[in-house]
């Protein structure tokens, strides 16, 4: 059997300064901030998933909720309408359900969560929001868009449209620019020809928009839309348009609105909670535990750096109270594996066990205890994720990250630090608290 080479003080103290530049770095791009695009970390590490926006650095790009950022809550509750009787309701629910994301993403909100909630209701949540009736205005509206020939009859919809775009008439007005698809182009140009002289005109949600008289058989499967009033009203309806019409009839049921700066200040103080939790935690450790204690400090500084690291980078992640609690949880459950570890150390210390042998045993012993604890919790995370809604979801979210990244600096990161440090620092007094006989070791 091949011997395991023995770990040298030079190697140690390598590793140890290899780790130190490792923690100097992480919390570093974590207080300050680092390009997270292609001119930085993403040029040197391409796998990175970022937030696709220049100029974001990481604390930056963390994406949080409405508690902490401010916004519009909006529940909806959806009902077919009399034409689609007989559909798939839950198929048209979540069509319902991309229309609104992709009105609200083309609005300028890429933050905002569309789910459903119960069996018929929607959620709207949408962050830093400057104009609340405008948004819901954007969301409420049906925007079926219908093109009527001289008889009143609908020959072509919204869905016969390529692109919407908000721009100017030849007066300078607001207007709206679109494109027709194929079958829109030939529809329109069929009947277009038919009418020459006559009007048609174009609706939306019922009401006249414009009723323009046919010129020429219009062919080229462009064409403009007057008579919007304002520029915002324009781009409003254009987005809507382009987003194509709800499949759903939506009726507002609950509205409420959170100050930004309430939520500033809740992020304050729950982040100042959470530092002087960790600062404790720390002083706490290192008292009882001495070294070990310092190690899992150590290990906890490197354990929060890149949970946040996960947090701001991993797409769909918004960091909210709830998301809070789950990563103090998880920092109780990280300093937990190590008082397990530590106190499995100090038993074999205390019946005279070599001190490298010791913490072998050590981790070896408490390490089915802490994967055990840890895959429970995991489990619990998993089921609340998908059985629950809203904030529980972020909660759920932060505390799967932060037991998996727990698990992590508990059984790799403190081992090696503490093998490393007792390879230069071998009293045995260094690393417990208990009263030990003192041995002399081989």
């Amino acid at each position: 059997m091949k011997k395991r080479k023995q770990l040298t003080k030079k190697s140690a103290i390598v590793g140890l300064c290899v780790a130190l530049i490792f923690t100097i770095v992480i919390v570093y791009i974590g207080i300050n901030g680092m390009w997270l695009d292609n001119r930085g970390l993403y040029k040197l590490l391409p796998w990175i998933p970022t937030t696709n926006v220049e100029g974001d650095n990481w604390p930056k790009s963390i994406s949080l909720g409405l508690d902490l950022k401010g916004g519009v809550y909006v529940e909806y509750e959806a009902k077919i309408t009399e034409e689609l009787k007989g559909a798939d309701f839950d198929l048209l629910l979540n069509s319902t359900i991309d229309v609104i994301s992709n009105r609200l993403t083309d609005k300028g909100y890429p933050e905002a969560t569309v789910v459903q909630l119960g069996s018929s209701g929607i959620r709207v949540e949408i962050p830093d929001v400057q104009d609340p009736n405008a948004i819901l205005d954007l969301i409420g509206s049906p925007a079926k868009l219908e093109f009527l020939d001289p008889d009143g009859n609908v020959f072509m919809e919204g869905k016969h449209l390529k692109t919407a775009v908000e721009g100017k008439d030849e007066n300078f007005n607001p207007a709206i620019n679109f494109v027709l698809t194929d079958e829109g182009q030939k529809i329109f140009a069929e009947v277009t020809s038919k009418n020459i002289g006559k009007n048609l005109s174009i609706h939306l949600d019922g009401e006249e928009l414009m009723s323009p008289t046919v010129q020429v058989p219009i062919t080229g499967g462009t064409g403009i839309i007057t008579g919007l009033g304002t520029e915002e009203r324009a781009k409003t309806i254009a987005t809507q348009i382009q987003s194509g019409a709800l499949p759903l009839e939506i009726t507002q049921q609950k509205v409420d609105t959170i100050s930004a700066t309430l939520g500033i200040d809740a992020l304050a103080k729950a982040t100042k909670a959470m530092a002087l939790g960790i600062v404790l935690v720390m002083l706490i450790m290192i008292l009882r535990y001495r070294v070990s204690g310092l190690v899992a400090s150590w290990a906890l500084i490197i354990y929060v750096a890149l949970l946040f690291f996960l947090i701001a980078v991993i797409p769909g992640i918004q960091l909210t109270l709830p998301g809070i609690a789950g990563v103090v949880l998880s920092i109780g459950m990280a300093v937990d594996a190590n008082v397990i570890i530590f106190e499995r150390i100090g038993e074999e210390l205390e019946i005279s066990r070599p001190l490298k042998f010791a913490i072998s045993i050590g981790f070896k012993n408490a390490m089915s205890a802490i994967i055990d604890s840890n895959v429970t919790t995991i489990i619990a995370a998993v089921v609340l994720f998908i059985f629950s809604t809203g904030s529980l979801k972020g909660f759920a979210i932060t505390l799967f990250l932060g037991i998996v990244t727990s698990m992590f600096t508990a059984l790799i990161i403190s081992k090696f630090l503490l093998t490393r440090i007792s390879t230069i620092f071998y009293v045995k007094n260094l690393y417990t608290s208990k009263k030990l006989v003192m041995v002399e070791e081989v």
